[in-house]
């Protein structure tokens, strides 16, 4: 089954840092899309560019590296919800709101709760407010 991948987890992916948990979590993850498909706000796109971008204007990593991360990620099974955009003002706004969330993270439950789907990610907060809104997490 489908399940809706954060960039907090996608960015492990990259970078390989963070607790020994969290990269031991990001790979299972990981491990777990070789079976199925991972479904994304439209907004995860953007939010990749964005850390890369960054990253390479600190030197944390090459443009090439970047590059080369691109190239995987396109060549796994994810998908882009169509609906983001139209969610954004009403559903993933009012989750925003009633779990004290950036939009940005609120557009990752708001797609899980609409699709019925678990969420795999490392944001604290999101992982609060899934639990609170009954979203399982990716195991």
């Amino acid at each position: 089954m489908s399940f809706v991948l954060d960039n907090s987890v996608t960015m492990r992916w990259c970078f390989g840092d963070g607790k020994p948990a969290e990269l031991a979590y990001a790979g299972k993850v990981l491990d777990a899309l070789r079976g199925t498909f991972a479904q994304v706000p439209a907004i995860w796109g953007l939010e990749v560019a964005n850390v890369l971008a960054r990253a390479e204007d600190r030197g944390l990593i090459t443009e090439a590296r970047s590059e080369a991360f691109l190239a995987l990620l396109r060549r796994m099974r994810i998908e882009a919800d169509t609906e983001t955009f139209a969610q954004s003002l009403g559903a993933t706004l009012q989750l925003a709101r009633r779990y004290r969330l950036s939009s940005y993270d609120a557009a990752y439950l708001e797609l899980a709760l609409r699709e019925g789907l678990a969420l795999a990610t490392l944001d604290e907060d999101l992982r609060k407010a899934a639990k609170r809104a009954g979203v399982p997490m990716v195991t």
